[in-house]
């Protein structure tokens, strides 16, 4: 993932993603939720530096479910 930037509304789609995914109380998801609901500067960038330490197949599934939307 480059340093494209995701909207607040995404944020909150990935967080349900991975919520379903990786189960409720999922640190990543939490923070995407987060700063989807802020958009400060620190939530954003705190919640794209758990998403990018995901597995790779888990960030592809969670991308994956927003394309089926």
């Amino acid at each position: 993932m480059d340093d494209t930037k995701i909207d607040r509304e995404t944020m909150g789609k990935l967080a349900k993603s991975l919520n379903f995914l990786l189960g409720a109380g999922n640190e990543t998801s939490a923070a995407l939720k987060q700063a989807s609901e802020t958009g400060t500067d620190a939530d954003v960038k705190k919640a794209r530096t758990l998403f990018l330490k995901l597995k790779h197949g888990d960030r592809q599934s969670a991308l994956a479910m927003l394309s089926g939307d």
